[in-house]
């Protein structure tokens, strides 16, 4: 308690300046030479030098049916969300009640081959987003982890999204 009375009278610390208090602490901390504006200008700097493209490159990689599954279950995900929350605020500003506008749907009449992929177009993104998180569910036990698994389980959520998607909006 002594050293540490003594190392804040030597500091200069009273009670109306709290600064110089922290001044203490840090005292021994070696500042830093460049900035994180240095550094990242040096960092494309370099790569522009060597022509490095910028990493990870779409045009780097070939696409496969994981890449591509990933990228749509993550985008089902974020689609699927704002829909429903639109739904859900479209539920508490409009106007009316749902019959209102589910008759103001039909009194269009676009036709049942519309309707019917309009409902194709609802159900794919439900049934695919489904299918491949129970996917996903099975990778967290730890089951289909090999690579001619990954592609077996990838086209069988395809298959079974499409298969789905059909029952739902046409059956």
């Amino acid at each position: 308690m002594a050293l540490l009375l003594r190392t804040l009278a030597r500091q200069g610390v009273c009670l109306s300046r709290p600064c110089v208090a922290q001044s203490v602490f840090y005292r021994h901390a070696a500042p830093m030479g460049t900035t994180a504006k240095d550094e990242m200008n040096k960092f494309w700097a370099k790569n522009s030098k060597l022509n490095r493209p910028m990493s990870p490159h779409l045009t780097i990689y070939k696409w496969s049916v994981p890449m591509v599954m990933s990228i749509t279950f993550r985008g089902t995900g974020v689609g699927l969300s704002g829909a429903i929350s639109a739904f859900a605020l479209a539920a508490l500003v409009l106007p009316e009640s749902y019959p209102y506008y589910l008759d103001l749907i039909h009194s269009l009449y676009v036709g049942p081959y519309l309707i019917g992929l309009a409902k194709f177009g609802l159900a794919l993104p439900v049934s695919f987003h489904t299918y491949n998180g129970i996917r996903h569910l099975c990778w967290d036990l730890g089951k289909g982890f090999r690579i001619p698994e990954v592609y077996r389980t990838g086209y069988t959520v395809i298959g079974l999204s499409i298969i789905t998607s059909l029952a739902l909006a046409y059956l």
